[in-house]
């Protein structure tokens, strides 16, 4: 089973991230492995990629046209790639050795159409500490309340998620309806529930198969992550324009928050008080209202 890698780039800035993916993957113990990278416009990358691997016949480029955005350039990657399987992760991300390895074999073992894994957190600059893990799918690592174990789920994230590329193509890839993908995240996440009624099965989740998501110190920052929640908030009502079914999950987390993961930190808080836990908590109704807000402008704009 070959098995084709996605990844899309498209900023000098991380050019060195992008050498450690490719470079992990290129380590990869499962063969074969192709290796798709799609330069969003950036000639300059692009020329670099071909320099630096012009010896690596696992290694493939494509330059897109300019600004072509996320959506377009995973969509490009797929059409450009050659395996049964393809695989999409990011240029700031970074795969275990093992992660391909484990994802065709949980294809194996379940005959499935999609399987995704386990995002885990590089702190580049340092742990964040007061970022609760509820909330930690802002900042693209996989949070608490996700599985645990091995079982089918409705989406994983867009850095660790594959699919079969016969089912990808026959669903027109990812698409979000009109709606704007600049402003939504888990844009991954319409695709899936599409995949799940055409073949009445979702996506394997096997938190063995690991990708590494760099967590650069602007995504740690307050603003930038109450502003983040904002949008979550936003694109969980944008989805549910689209996946009606996917509020049932939504409201699964949101009741989870309530009655578990809340009343337990402000337990906890009270048996053994600390500034660590004080400040994780308000650190997760401040996000929690923020997430709030953008549902609500959601239903505004999205009626």
């Amino acid at each position: 089973m070959k098995v084709s890698v996605v990844v899309p780039t498209y900023s000098l800035d991380r050019y060195s991230d992008l050498c450690s993916c490719i470079d992990a993957l290129l380590a990869q113990t499962y063969d074969p492995v192709e290796i798709v990278v799609i330069v969003d416009g950036n000639e300059t990358v692009y020329e670099r990629v071909n320099e630096e691997y012009e010896e690596e016949d696992a290694v493939i480029s494509y330059l897109s046209h300019d600004d072509a955005g996320p959506l377009s350039r995973g969509n490009m990657g797929v059409i450009q790639s050659s395996g049964e399987v393809v695989a999409l992760t990011d240029d700031d991300a970074v795969p275990e050795e093992d992660w391909v390895e484990n994802l065709v074999d949980a294809y194996e073992r379940h005959d499935a159409v999609a399987v995704g894994g386990r995002m885990t957190a590089d702190w580049v600059s340092g742990k964040a500490d007061y970022i609760p893990e509820e909330f930690y799918f802002l900042i693209g690592v996989t949070h608490r309340g996700f599985p645990t174990e091995e079982q089918e789920v409705r989406n994983t994230f867009g850095a660790n998620l594959s699919f079969k590329r016969e089912a990808f193509l026959k669903l027109g890839g990812i698409k979000l309806g009109g709606i704007d993908p600049s402003s939504v995240q888990g844009r991954e996440t319409e695709f899936c529930a599409r995949l799940r009624r055409t073949y009445k099965e979702g996506v394997i989740y096997t938190p063995d198969a690991i990708v590494s998501h760099k967590i650069y110190e602007y995504r740690t920052e307050p603003k930038w992550l109450v502003e983040r929640a904002f949008w979550q908030g936003y694109s969980k009502r944008a989805m549910e324009t689209l996946v009606p079914e996917s509020s049932n999950e939504e409201s699964e987390q949101l009741r989870r928050l309530l009655l578990r993961y809340i009343p337990r930190r402000v337990w906890n808080l009270l048996v053994s008080p600390s500034k660590t836990k004080a400040t994780q908590l308000a650190t997760l109704l401040v996000l929690l209202v923020a997430t709030g807000i953008g549902y609500l402008y959601g239903i505004l704009r999205w009626r």
